[in-house]
């Protein structure tokens, strides 16, 4: 063994001695819990499953623990009453700044010169409120339109089989990348939309890869082959996402305008702007499709809760005057009244959102409990919530927290249910898949908005059912988005007109019969076959159900 082998690895091995040394407990700390690997602490555990390590921390420790992971000493804070001091503390006392600018730099190589949270924000947020946030929800229907029902009319007739996560998250995330970053042409021309749909789809495959990458970009754990794709990957989407290029489209939304020129003011160089672009999308259309794919699965599933909900859109049809096929927009009072949708949503969320809400602890602190006790928090320190754990997953909180109950967001009388108790006490934070305080989603309206679309559509123009009903809802991968492959097979379906009539009483539905504003093909069409008549029995009506 040579020489300078044998003197680095006494000083890897006196290094480790330094960085081992165990830290104790001081008093009016939180309990300390440092595992038994020096420096690495409870790494292993917490990357492999946090969930379940935190489960076990707090059941040996309480609702506030320290733990040891790589090097970094972490205080868990798991009592949602407890939630509202951290995320509404001053960026002074607890940042999420620097894991933000450390995220930022590692995943997406990006820099951004006197970068501020607070101004960002504050310049984004009005292009996603009232007026705005109005005209990104009509954008995002026609763009939902053009991607799912064009690609679907290409496709062509009969069954397809597809994965029900890349259904999910091609046709939203393509939808979303054409309302925020513009569209092809100024006029809307049949050859313009397949062009939209081409573009679209590059977009989308071209992210994807990146984004089954992410995890290993975080933890810095990439092969030599996989930092090779992400290198490729990386530069294909910053000439698509290039400000150059994007200038060239139309109907680009007020979001990006706003957003580049908030680039432009602090300094940043185009080739960087094309990089917080791809960071945008990644932000703005990341977690939407997986979100949509875990409430279709549910639907699909549950078919007591798929009827509630077709139940719940066709009687809010049953009130407009266009067909589906004619409906340009869905107007926001009636995205606005979908309480079971809304509640199948949450539900969704509740069981499967896992996002670590962190912040630095930039001085040392004393934190306040709902209560009433008090811990001290050391500078350098890194604080998590977890609201996966608790609210969402809390049996206290939540009757059978793991079982899915499509109505567990519903009063009685049918309006939504806001009020959850935790030791007699009501929650302000029950749920928590958007964040909360200083850091809450700023998308949020955006994003309900677009799956509630995605939803409506599918439902109204496409039968979609799982290959293998019978198998078990998979588990939930904590380490992405949990969204392991599920096959399902769709068929795209005409829209149909539905009119009360008296005319088809004592009428039979056809052998296959009519889906939710649907009949299922073929069948025998009287002599003129833009016209049938059938039974609808809802509310001891009949109706007409006309071709369109």
């Amino acid at each position: 063994m040579s020489w300078a082998l044998l003197l680095g690895l006494l000083a890897a091995l006196l290094l480790l001695l330094l960085l081992s040394r165990r830290r104790s407990r001081r008093p009016g700390e939180p309990p300390l819990d440092v595992g038994s690997i020096p420096w690495l602490g409870h790494a292993l555990e917490f990357g492999k499953d946090a969930a379940s390590f935190l489960t076990r921390m707090k059941e040996k420790h309480g609702d506030i623990f320290t733990v040891l992971v790589g090097g970094r000493y972490v205080t868990v804070l798991l009592d949602p009453h407890s939630y509202d001091t951290v995320v509404w503390e001053p960026r002074t006392k607890l940042d999420f700044h620097a894991y933000a600018v450390f995220l930022m730099e590692r995943i997406f190589d990006l820099q951004l010169p006197h970068y501020s949270p607070s101004d960002e924000k504050a310049k984004m947020k009005p292009t996603l409120l009232h007026k705005d946030l109005q005209a990104l929800t009509e954008a995002m229907y026609t763009n939902l339109r053009t991607v799912l029902l064009g690609d679907a009319t290409e496709a062509g007739g009969g069954w397809h089989e597809m994965g029900l996560l890349d259904f999910s998250y091609n046709f939203l995330l393509r939808a979303g990348y054409l309302t925020l970053y513009g569209v092809e042409a100024l006029q809307r021309t049949r050859e313009s939309r397949a062009q939209d749909r081409t573009h679209s789809a590059d977009v989308f495959h071209t992210f994807r890869q990146l984004d089954l990458l992410l995890p290993k970009l975080a933890r810095g754990s990439l092969s030599a082959g996989d930092k090779d794709r992400v290198c490729r990957v990386k530069g294909h989407l910053w000439k698509l996402l290039s400000p150059a290029r994007l200038a060239a489209r139309a109907h680009r939304s007020k979001w990006l305008g706003s957003y580049l020129l908030y680039l432009e003011e602090i300094g940043v160089p185009e080739d960087m702007q094309a990089r917080a672009l791809v960071l945008q999308l990644w932000a703005t259309q990341g977690n939407m499709g997986p979100a949509a794919f875990w409430l279709l699965l549910f639907l699909l599933k549950n078919p007591e809760a798929l009827a509630a909900v077709r139940g719940e859109l066709e009687q809010l049809l049953s009130r407009t005057e266009q067909t589906v096929s004619q409906m340009t927009a869905l107007p926001q009072k009636l995205l606005d009244s979908m309480p079971v949708l809304d509640s199948v949503l949450s539900e969704s969320l509740r069981l499967t959102a896992a996002p670590f809400i962190t912040r630095e602890v930039m001085v040392d602190l004393a934190m306040p409990m709902a209560d009433g006790r008090e811990f001290s928090l050391r500078r350098g320190d890194r604080l998590l919530l977890f609201p996966f754990l608790s609210p969402q997953k809390d049996p206290e909180i939540y009757t059978d927290p793991e079982v899915f109950k499509y109505n567990r967001f519903l009063n009685s009388d049918g309006s939504e249910k806001k009020d959850f108790y935790k030791d007699g006490k009501r929650l302000k934070h029950y749920s928590m898949p958007w964040g909360a305080g200083h850091n809450q989603c700023l998308g949020k309206a955006y994003a309900i908005s677009s799956i509630k679309q995605f939803v409506f559509l599918v439902l109204a123009h496409f039968d979609l059912e799982l290959i293998n009903p019978d198998a078990e809802i998979p588990e939930f991968d904590l380490s992405r988005y949990g969204t392991p492959a599920v096959e399902a097979q769709l068929r795209h379906h005409q829209a149909l007109l539905v009119t009360p009539s008296s005319a088809c009483v004592g009428k039979r539905v056809p052998s296959g019969g009519r889906r939710w504003g649907a009949i299922r093909l073929p069948w025998d069409l009287p002599e003129d076959p833009s016209v049938a008549c059938v039974a609808w029995e809802r509310q001891g009506r009949c109706s007409y159900i006309r071709q369109t």
